[in-house]
């Protein structure tokens, strides 16, 4: 396991490249509370970017306008306009037929938690009855849930901006929303009302599970890249994983000191990144059960008392970048931080004042950061030429279990290797 480095110079730390930046329109009731934005995603084709502006409102927006938007000309540079903001105005008139087109999105309570569903490739649905469904999604299908402050779940056509389903079950906020990445469309809700409700979007959106053991809020639940494992975090230091075949929990993994509230599995399912407000990241072994990595942000390393109350480190958010190396976070000191798995330390640091979640881009080329005020602050991502040990790594590790790397008649540093014991 890598421990937390004794110090740590930040002025030799690189600075990521900020790009651009996504801010909400002014309003009288702007200083008002619920204009946060709780959460931010980008579709799975890398089509559209979605993010929670504040007062109800989503916004929808396609993902090259948006990045096309961002690109400083040359003569912007000499004159030092720097980053350009995404444009507020709608130019629908002048979209070719079939491009896509922004949307803003009333959901009628604020917005806590979005997702977006694919139905490719596609996969039949588990329901018995398959005889009649009120809707058929197809394979062009993409669909945008939103959990809401009243606890009802609101399910959109991104091409049309229509409201399709209503979902209706929780009694407390909905935190956090996330698809299975295997394009069935099923749902996971997480909840304040200390429970995950699973749905399945082909079966008109029925409720098809609901998974107890949570003895507090729910922050937060992720996929496994092979849809099979869920993890969800929550209040009390809780980390669980289920198994999505049976709906039955698998383990729970011990190492936080307070509240844990953001996951992410990395994109070939060997490790697991938690969040948590005791000032660190753990990346996790989740077959084995095993801390391989802790990223501090608090130096020196708090004691657990001081990391399980309140302290200005409070991790918010973290995502694992799709190259399987780069992992960001989001915390109350007003940093975003790009880190590698093979280092203690970040690679690269960012300003955001109030940040609240962060997301990749599916390439992978670009962070999203949202803030308390309604704005998205965008990163150009860390660039590394992967090397062909770790693309072999990331392939094997998608269909192998660390358990069976064990079990590979090869050399045991090359094991432990795969097993991301040495990076």
């Amino acid at each position: 396991m890598a421990s937390f480095p004794d110090f740590v110079n930040e002025n030799e730390i690189g600075k990521a490249k900020f790009i651009g930046e996504l801010i909400p329109p002014v309003a009288p009731f702007d200083q008002k509370s619920g204009r946060e934005t709780w959460t931010a995603a980008f579709a799975p084709d890398g089509s559209y970017f979605a993010w929670s502006q504040g007062h109800r409102i989503v916004r929808l927006v396609p993902w090259k306008k948006c990045l096309a938007s961002f690109s400083v000309k040359k003569e912007d540079r000499s004159s030092g306009a720097g980053p350009r903001r995404l444009s507020r105005q709608n130019s629908e008139g002048s979209l070719l037929p079939g491009e896509p087109r922004e949307h803003t999105i009333d959901c009628g309570d604020i917005v806590w938690g979005l997702a977006f569903g694919s139905s490719v490739p596609e996969k039949q649905s588990r329901c018995v009855n398959i005889e009649w469904h009120r809707f058929k999604f197809g394979q062009d299908q993409l669909l945008l849930a939103t959990g809401l402050n009243n606890g009802r779940i609101k399910i959109w056509d991104v091409y049309t901006g229509k409201l399709l389903l209503n979902l209706m079950d929780h009694t407390d906020i909905v935190r956090d929303l996330t698809f299975a990445p295997d394009g069935s469309l099923v749902l996971v809700s997480a909840s304040r009302d200390k429970t995950l409700r699973i749905w399945d979007l082909k079966d008109d959106g029925n409720m098809v599970k609901v998974l107890r053991g949570h003895q507090n809020w729910v922050y937060c639940s992720a996929f496994s890249p092979d849809s099979s494992v869920l993890c969800s975090v929550g209040a009390g230091k809780a980390v669980f994983l289920w198994d999505m075949d049976k709906y039955t929990l698998i383990r729970k993994l011990e190492g936080h000191h307070n509240d844990v509230v953001s996951c992410e599995f990395s994109p070939d399912g060997a490790l697991l990144a938690t969040a948590s407000y005791d000032t660190r990241v753990i990346v996790w072994d989740p077959h084995t059960a095993t801390v391989l990595l802790e990223l501090g942000h608090l130096f020196p390393p708090p004691s657990p008392i001081f990391a399980g109350g309140a302290n200005d480190r409070w991790v918010r958010s973290v995502a694992f970048c799709h190259d399987g190396w780069h992992i960001a976070s989001v915390t109350d000191d007003r940093l975003v931080r790009f880190w590698s798995i093979s280092e203690k330390s970040p690679q690269a640091v960012a300003p955001l004042t109030n940040g609240l979640c962060c997301a990749f881009s599916t390439d992978g080329s670009v962070l999203a950061a949202g803030s308390r005020d309604g704005s998205v602050h965008f990163w150009a991502s860390p660039r590394r030429i992967a090397s062909l040990q770790h693309l072999c790594r990331l392939t094997l590790r998608r269909v192998m279990p660390t358990q069976q790397v064990y079990t590979l008649p090869i050399p045991f540093s090359m094991q432990d290797y795969l097993a991301y014991k040495t990076l």
